[in-house]
């Protein structure tokens, strides 16, 4: 199963949030953002509250939409002087490079990326059956945003 996860979660987290181009589906709990991708009998949802300070929940469901793998995150943009918009274009880049650090599970993005003035870091401990990550953009040398997640497999 977890060769067909990591292959699956690439792929679905390229077509939800890191995907500029992907329109956010209904929301699924009062003043949530939520996006959606299923590929045969796989299906990932994603959704998430606040905009320069947020959480969510990823859950990836398999056959009979029996939750099998999950994540929570809690992110925060520590420069009150970006917008969420501004962050999404440090970080969506970033994100939409999932998988392709082959040392690095794949959650989030890469271990690192330059994005213009923006340096992206993603550190992470553990595999997909359980693991505990964080997330940081520099702006030059000052911090200017963080997210730490964790999650892994579910099971009865």
């Amino acid at each position: 199963m977890n060769n067909k996860l990591y292959d699956f979660l690439i792929e679905a987290k390229k077509q939800t949030y890191a995907n500029e181009n992907v329109e956010k589906v209904s929301p699924s709990r009062k003043g949530s953002h939520d996006y959606h991708y299923q590929n045969n009998e796989m299906i990932y949802h994603d959704t998430y509250f606040g905009g320069t300070k947020f959480m969510g929940e990823e859950v990836v469901y398999c056959n009979d939409e029996t939750p099998i793998w999950g994540m929570n995150y809690y992110g925060i943009t520590l420069d009150e002087t970006l917008s969420e918009e501004a962050m999404d274009k440090a970080l969506r880049p970033a994100l939409m490079l999932v998988g392709e650090d082959k040392d690095v599970i794949p959650i989030r993005g890469p271990r690192n990326y330059q994005n213009g003035e923006y340096e992206y870091n993603f550190s992470v401990s553990g595999d997909l059956d359980c693991f505990e990550g964080k997330e940081t953009i520099h702006k030059g040398k000052t911090k200017v945003y963080e997210l730490k997640c964790h999650g892994g497999i579910i099971k009865r």
